[in-house]
């Protein structure tokens, strides 16, 4: 009798990590996605050149965690792999959905604007969220990664569109295809969903002055 697979429904305890704090009643919120092999609390840091009293900064942590480096005992982090992918992923968006919730049950929503951004493998992971959670996102950016290609834009292109789309790539990104970003570009044109695509010189990497320049485009 061949193995059968099942399934159930388990309690996590997931981690976060911020910059700022509810009790400034921030106008903006960003929940910034880390990539692949990273840990919430080493991702966070690049953002403090956006420090601001009026911003709180939400660093989830992907649930999956693994030695990056057994030698110095080193760990990272990731949002899903392969392996039973699709309950991966339902499993991250409800838990993204549910630190939307606990965050918003302390802050004013309706004076509060919210702003994803996705770091690589984050990048799809912040896409899937925006289209298959529940969390009402104000703007997008994806960086260093494109929308992923099983993503169905016909139906779930509405929610990229009301989330405003930012794409960032370094011109010496060597983890971006450059054929794959053109043609993407050309499939978020040709559905209608408007974006802006920002390409900055450099690699796979995060930049101040581009996230600077995201910052100050707050209320355009």
């Amino acid at each position: 009798m061949p193995a059968m697979e099942h399934h159930i429904v388990v309690r996590r305890t997931a981690r976060y990590y911020t910059l700022g704090s509810v009790e400034n009643e921030p106008s903006e919120v960003w929940f910034v996605l880390h990539g692949h092999m990273y840990l919430a609390r080493q991702f966070i840091r690049y953002f403090r050149a956006l420090e601001d009293p009026n911003m709180l900064i939400v660093a989830p942590e992907g649930l999956s965690r693994s030695y990056v480096n057994h030698e110095e005992r080193r760990v990272g982090a990731s949002w899903m792999t392969k392996e039973d992918r699709l309950n991966e992923i339902s499993d991250y968006v409800s838990y993204l959905d549910e630190l939307y919730r606990h965050l918003f049950a302390a802050l004013n929503r309706s004076s509060t604007k919210v702003h994803v951004l996705g770091f690589s493998q984050g990048a799809a992971t912040a896409c899937r969220w925006v289209v298959m959670g529940e969390s009402k996102i104000d703007r997008l950016t994806i960086w260093a990664g494109l929308v992923p290609p099983d993503l169905d834009l016909e139906t779930g292109g509405d929610s990229l569109r009301d989330a405003k789309l930012t794409v960032v790539l370094g011109d010496k990104d060597e983890w971006v295809d450059a054929t794959e970003a053109t043609e993407q570009k050309a499939r978020l044109t040709e559905l209608g969903i408007l974006h802006e695509f920002i390409r900055f010189d450099g690699g796979h990497v995060l930049e101040d002055d581009v996230l600077r320049r995201l910052a100050d485009a707050r209320d355009s």
